[in-house]
């Protein structure tokens, strides 16, 4: 929609009658289509978009605060009766039986789901680069990647094919693509939202996340799938604020810490560095107490994420066999069940995927189990302690993204250590479990591609990372 601006702005034209909830999705159809080369969405739901929006026109009143909100979710988010494949050979066909949570709290207040939208296979990658059904490309420069696991959900809000988006953040799979596509993506605290149909890659990492144009989008779409829900035992029981009433555009004085060691991080593109820190001395001067605190940990947190979400995703991808529902390959030995699961999963999994399950077994095994596993348990209990010591001072720590704006399709792919450092930044979040937001502020002067910065703040405290989000995007 070339002129949407926000949710409660379009609500308005709504109410006006200067448009409709069916025009609004003939006009996102056609966006869709125009742009389908950006490999953003791997199925859409035409017809049935077209008879919601129907349906929610013929209303006499609003439905609810998403009425008529044009929405596209991941392929790892189940919509019953719809196809769900987490963008692999494996799940081939597979229809999901029920809808994820977050998915009927959006169509409850109104929503309109528009289709599924491409991601790395599983939700492990950076790049979008690891789907089967191939890359997703950047809408600012194609020739560069949308960022990942959640690409397509990122370039769906980035290129105007729907109003938000929802994807899921195990490691930055949100706030990365955001960062790389000059949009908002925020990652909420572990539990905030439920993960129930939310199909799983690292349980004790994974949060379903939100993409859109603006911080009062992101707030008003929180509010809706936020909250408990009797099919997920870690989803937390805190009562949801009304996130976007109370969103707040008056200055206030915050306490704001950064890591010199992030900042001056090798790894780091240097005007992506002075952004920042350019940034950090205008809120010192706008009165907010901006302060460095020392971070020895930094060099540890990759290493540890890995190991952790690899262990995870080799228990959480067993079910995956080819017995009852997805892959099966042509080719079977009836008489020996090792080779018929070894058939179906070679196949059925692509490169990165395995290379995880097989990392996970190892890390996992007897003998490496506390070598390797134990110790990045350790290391994520000192990341815990440690973030929760700088919370007692210090409203939000502020850091990189990425370390880069997005890359070259194909610069890492055959550079998988290179790849996952690219996440120093990002995986702390996940590993403590804290809520996550990346703000679109900057345009780099040589690659001419979007970047920004990522604040986080204690966890359950949203609210003040969104109003001080919104303070910053709106001055």
């Amino acid at each position: 929609m070339p002129d949407f601006i926000s949710i409660a702005d379009y609500h308005k034209r709504l109410e006006e009658g200067s448009t409709s909830c069916l025009a609004t999705v003939e006009e996102y159809l056609a966006a869709i289509e125009a742009k389908k080369h950006l490999n953003a969405f791997v199925e859409v739901y035409a017809d049935e978009a077209r008879a919601r929006a129907k349906e929610l026109d013929a209303s006499t009143a609003p439905k609810g605060k998403l009425h008529g909100v044009v929405i596209g979710i991941k392929d790892v988010i189940c919509h019953k009766g719809h196809k769900v494949t987490a963008a692999s050979k494996i799940l081939e066909g597979f229809t999901a039986v029920f809808s994820a949570t977050a998915v009927e709290r959006l169509l409850a207040e109104g929503a309109i789901i528009i289709g599924r939208l491409n991601c790395d296979e599983f939700a492990m990658g950076s790049t979008n680069e690891n789907s089967v059904y191939g890359k997703v490309l950047n809408a600012a420069d194609e020739t560069r990647i949308s960022g990942g696991s959640s690409g397509g959900s990122a370039v769906a809000v980035q290129a105007g094919l729907c109003m938000a988006s929802l994807g899921s953040d195990t490691g930055g799979s949100v706030r990365q693509p955001a960062d790389f596509c000059g949009i908002v993506g925020l990652k909420p605290t572990y539990g905030r939202i439920s993960r129930y149909g939310l199909i799983a890659y690292a349980s004790s990492f994974d949060q379903i996340g939100i993409f859109s144009q603006n911080i009062p989008d992101a707030a008003l779409l929180l509010e809706v799938i936020a909250g408990p829900d009797e099919y997920d035992s870690t989803v937390s029981l805190k009562p949801v604020p009304q996130y976007s009433k109370e969103l707040k555009k008056e200055q206030k004085s915050y306490k704001i810490a950064y890591f010199p060691e992030a900042l001056n991080h090798e790894s780091l593109d240097p005007e992506i560095g002075a952004a920042i820190k350019n940034k950090l001395e205008e809120w010192q001067t706008q009165g907010h107490t901006v302060a460095p605190v020392t971070f020895d940990l930094l060099d540890y947190i990759v290493p540890a994420y890995y190991i952790l979400t690899t262990a995870e995703a080799a228990s959480n991808l067993s079910r995956y066999d080819g017995v009852k529902y997805g892959y099966r390959h042509p080719v079977q030995n009836d008489a020996d069940l090792d080779i018929f699961y070894k058939n179906n999963r070679s196949a059925g999994f692509g490169w990165e995927v395995k290379r995880r399950i097989m990392l996970g077994n190892f890390v996992l095994s007897s003998g490496y189990y506390d070598a390797y596993f134990t110790q990045a348990q350790k290391v994520r209990k000192l990341l815990t302690n440690k973030l929760t010591l700088i919370f007692n001072d210090f409203d939000f720590i502020c850091m990189p993204t990425a370390p880069s704006v997005a890359f070259k399709i194909g610069e890492k792919m055959t550079d998988p250590i290179s790849m996952y450092i690219a996440d120093i930044y990002t995986v702390m979040a996940n590993l403590t479990g804290v809520p996550g937001i990346a703000l679109p502020l900057f345009q780099h002067s040589r690659y001419h591609m979007p970047f920004g910065l990522q604040l986080m703040s204690s966890h359950f405290n949203e609210l003040p990372l969104l109003s001080f989000s919104h303070n910053i995007l709106a001055n």
